[in-house]
């Protein structure tokens, strides 16, 4: 039986059992759930967050700095413009432009062809402002409104014509433009839904360790791989670079770059990626040099092989558990330079949403009782971080005691 079970398990890939080891980390596992439900929310983006509007800017400053679970009702006036159609595609990626005008209302009657508001001021104790909306402007783009008796006569653009009673006017406001959310993680001091920007903020997060951490592995597999293959005057050269590059302060050289590049989105991710190679390419060389003395790689030279395909098909592929492991810890790094670039105000520029902006742009409010503003996208970067530096150790655990290494 023992033989068997023997038998059995060499059997199985490297990787299976690798996989196997990993599930077997409770901690690990959680690590990754976390990490695979924030990409899956960052990817559903728009489609999910209740402000689907581009950055999920929609601003209303008599809700500004409202606890988390603020509830408040909001009438919805149609806007006089018509706005193009978009895909759930497009919008998943970019947002959808508001159709409505929200405003946020204490409560409300109707008035013969009119809805009468009491508009929330943001001021306790202070009675809301009274407004008055035509019921037509409220459900439709109009042109103009003609009343005879119990009617509402609607006048498009393009000689369009339309008629509604005065009743289901009523009804359709009170079921369709009368709405009432709820904003679970508060407002900011903009008044926006900081549920949302969380949400959009997770985008930038995870872009820009993505995009790093890849430029991150092409220059430094390839630079390390030279290296450690071919040592010699190619291997000085390298080392030489990586030193010089090791010897300026990652932060310090990611703000030199980024104000060469310019501020932005884009430039974020080069900066980052093109101060993380030299991780990469150490533990490339060094893997390299200890794996190209052996006998399959002395065969492969023996057969005349090229070396640009020893190193790829026969060496490259017997390092990847090292490359995994620091991967990850790179990608934790990434996030939080990004989130220190964006907290200094050099990298994301507004009003694109990013974790690190809105800690810069709250961190006033964390010794008022409103701390919560800047307390909870730390709280995001924090878990984010701690769930990339969890599934490296769980990786590096999986693949040390598994024959990849061997």
């Amino acid at each position: 039986m023992y033989w068997f079970s023997k038998k059995k398990e060499a059997s199985i890939s490297p990787g299976k059992i690798a996989w196997r080891k990993f599930r077997g980390n409770p901690t690990a596992m959680i690590a990754l759930t976390w990490i695979i439900l924030s990409v899956a929310t960052a990817l559903l983006g728009y489609l999910i967050t209740p402000d689907s509007t581009p950055f999920a800017n929609e601003q209303h400053l008599e809700i500004s700095a409202k606890h988390p679970g603020f509830r408040i009702q909001f009438l919805q006036v149609q806007k006089n413009i018509e706005q193009p159609p978009v895909s759930w595609f497009r919008k998943m990626l970019y947002g959808k432009p508001s159709s409505y005008d929200a405003i946020p209302i204490e409560g409300y009657h109707f008035e013969n062809e009119e809805i009468v508001v009491n508009k929330y001021t943001g001021y306790e104790g202070f009675e809301g402002m009274e407004l008055r909306y035509s019921l037509a402007d409220v459900l439709f783009a109009t042109d103009s409104v003609n009343l005879p008796g119990d009617k509402i006569e609607i006048f498009f653009r393009g000689n369009k014509k339309g008629t509604i009673t005065l009743e289901e006017a009523r009804i359709r406001v009170a079921e369709n433009h009368i709405q009432s959310r709820r904003f679970w993680f508060g407002t900011d001091r903009f008044g926006r839904d900081l549920f949302s920007q969380i949400i959009i903020g997770a985008r930038v997060s995870l872009s820009v360790g993505f995009i790093a951490i890849s430029i991150a592995l092409l220059l430094g597999v390839v630079l390390g791989s030279l290296a450690g293959f071919f040592r010699g005057r190619v291997d000085n050269f390298i080392v030489w670079l990586i030193n010089v590059v090791w010897s300026i302060p990652t932060l310090l050289l990611v703000i030199a770059i980024t104000f060469a590049l310019g501020k932005g989105f884009w430039q974020v991710f080069v900066a980052v990626g093109l101060t993380m190679w030299v991780d990469v390419a150490r533990v490339v060389r060094g893997q390299i040099i200890s794996l190209r003395e052996n006998e399959y790689v002395e065969a492969a030279r023996a057969l005349g092989l090229p070396s640009l395909r020893i190193i790829r098909r026969h060496i490259l592929p017997n390092i990847t558990g090292p490359v995994v492991v620091i991967s990850a810890a790179n990608f934790a790094s990434a996030i939080l330079i990004e989130a220190g670039l964006s907290f200094l105000g050099i990298g994301v520029q507004p009003p694109m949403p990013s974790w690190g902006t809105m800690i810069r742009e709250n961190y006033g409010y964390i010794i008022l009782d409103k701390a919560f503003l800047a307390v909870i996208p730390g709280m995001c970067i924090m878990l984010l971080v701690m769930a990339f530096m969890l599934l490296g150790n769980g990786l590096r655990d999986a693949l040390d005691k598994s024959p990849l290494n061997y």
